[in-house]
């Protein structure tokens, strides 16, 4: 299986890529393949494909499986196993998210909940863990903005990608509004003097 040389480019450079992002550069590599592959691909297909031995193959079809990042098929008549990358870009950025959130991320909330409970013994360990508090509301408020954005369907998605710095302006104008009926509020709640109180 000869690579034309468009996907050939795409293959290396995300297997660069994927090593500068801590995935193995063989796994970058068959994903890659996989995601661009117009037909699901077997272990003997890829190895062909990117001059890979089998075990390097199979090592890396066991990481992307575990990342839920391909899908497993079988095909009539066939006994191999095939791959192929789910068609949905917006599903493999909710299962990355998914998975980075599994591994990287939870693990990191509970150490910080774990030294918040702890009763500091010094000026040193107190504002270490005022730094921690810091560091875990600002982990909790992206993970739940994160769930919220893994409920959105994909229209929804690219719709609020696409308003970008409209957002910001929405944010201001609603701010401005708030202000605006705070201060009509505080003067109705204010008293007014007659001419005969001054």
């Amino acid at each position: 299986m000869q690579l034309a040389p468009l996907t050939q480019r795409f293959v290396l450079h995300f297997g660069e890529m994927g090593s500068r992002w801590g995935i193995n550069r063989t796994v970058g590599q068959i994903y890659a393949l996989l995601y661009v592959s117009p037909r699901a691909l077997n272990a003997d297909d890829i190895g062909e494909a990117l001059a890979f031995s089998r075990s390097n193959v199979s090592m890396g079809l066991k990481e992307l499986q575990s990342w839920n990042l391909v899908r497993l098929q079988h095909l009539p008549n066939d006994r191999r196993e095939y791959f192929q990358a789910p068609e949905d870009v917006w599903a493999i950025f909710r299962t990355l998210a998914e998975e980075r959130r599994k591994r990287e991320i939870d693990p990191t909330l509970s150490m910080l909940r774990e030294a918040l409970m702890e009763q500091p013994t010094n000026q040193d360990d107190i504002h270490a863990q005022a730094r921690m508090k810091q560091m875990h509301d600002l982990v909790e408020l992206m993970t739940g903005w994160l769930a919220e954005v893994q409920k959105m369907d994909s229209a929804t998605l690219v719709s609020l990608m696409k308003m970008g710095a409209k957002v910001q302006k929405l944010l201001e104008i609603k701010d401005k509004v708030k202000a605006s009926l705070t201060g009509r509020s505080t003067m109705a709640a204010t008293p007014h003097k007659t001419n005969n109180e001054s």
